[in-house]
């Protein structure tokens, strides 16, 4: 008796929309649990994320939201992939477990890098778990090659002695766009490239969180934009999670956690979480020093021709996951 298999034909990409992020969720939440299991994780159940969250993703990647459904109509495998600026990236993606191995993760990871390339992205990343040399072997055969790790780490917060931050959404209106201007400036003064407009505009309309700022004598020192909506679906705010972090120098940088941070107690928050790039050490050094502990680590890929660009100066983070 020949074993039965399921229809192979898929169709995509097509567009991801608010009515696809149930559908998603499950895609995700079985593909990664599975990716835990075949990891030896076997009592790992990865949870659904947030719909907010998810609305985000899709907002924020716009027409790089992509997904690819079989004759049932159902999604076999998605890609998020994110411009910003002339970064791209693409996250999350998955294929659905039944629909692995068929060649399906190719199709949507050179779906997505064609797409970048379009819009003009001059770096195209991802992240991945370091530990799963699948994947890593994986990308690379796609001309993805393993760079610095990303490193969550997290620091429990005293809920009282805190100044008070300074926070985009405070401001009027004229102020608001005034700030967001003043941060594309700073992010163009640091490195070439990246532009995280989008991602402040979202934030804000969306109410996941808010951008902590950061004045110096010659203009904007620093910027954090951070969410505190919770991440998984049916959770209550456990945590506020650092996105994306501009930093003109080590001071600036100091000011914008300690500013972050004090945002956080006052939303009755008690941890920060940030992920670290490696490459900046002396960064990495300090927030150990200021008490942030590593949590998990991820492998940062970048394709062949399509670096990410570092500041000679400064701090930049851009979190590659949402």
């Amino acid at each position: 008796m020949r074993a039965w298999l399921p229809e192979r034909q898929v169709s995509g990409p097509e567009g991801a929309a608010d009515a696809d992020i149930e559908n998603l969720n499950r895609v995700f939440a079985d593909a990664f649990t599975d990716r835990y299991r075949r990891d030896g994780l076997v009592g790992v159940r990865v949870p659904y994320l947030n719909p907010q969250v998810w609305r985000y993703a899709l907002l924020d990647a716009g027409a790089g939201a992509m997904v690819w459904r079989d004759t049932a109509g159902q999604i076999v495998a998605f890609n998020v992939a994110h411009r910003s600026g002339t970064e791209g990236w693409m996250g999350p993606l998955a294929v659905r477990p039944d629909r692995q191995g068929a060649g399906i993760g190719k199709l949507i990871v050179r779906a997505a890098v064609d797409w970048l390339i379009e819009q003009g992205a001059t770096t195209i990343g991802l992240e991945t778990m370091p530990r799963t040399v699948e994947n890593i072997g994986f990308y690379s055969r796609l001309g993805f090659a393993p760079g610095y790790l990303t490193i969550t780490m997290t620091r429990d917060i005293s809920p009282r002695g805190h100044g008070t931050p300074t926070l985009l959404s405070q401001l009027g209106a004229r102020a608001q766009e005034d700030a967001i201007g003043a941060a594309g400036r700073l992010m163009a003064h640091l490195v070439r490239g990246p532009d995280f407009s989008r991602e402040l505009l979202l934030t804000a309309e969306l109410g996941l969180g808010d951008t902590t700022l950061v004045e110096g004598s010659g203009g904007l020192d620093a910027m954090v934009l951070w969410h505190s909506a919770p991440l998984a679906e049916g959770r209550t705010k456990e945590e506020l999670r650092i996105l994306k972090l501009a930093a003109r120098d080590e001071r600036a940088l100091a000011a914008g956690l300690a500013a972050t941070e004090a945002a956080a107690a006052r939303a009755g928050i008690r941890r920060v979480a940030i992920r670290c790039q490696t490459r900046f050490e002396a960064t990495f050094r300090y927030l150990v020093d200021r008490g942030y502990r590593v949590r998990w680590t991820d492998l940062r890929m970048t394709l062949d021709g399509y670096a990410e660009p570092h500041p000679a100066t400064g701090v930049v983070f851009s979190n590659w996951e949402i």
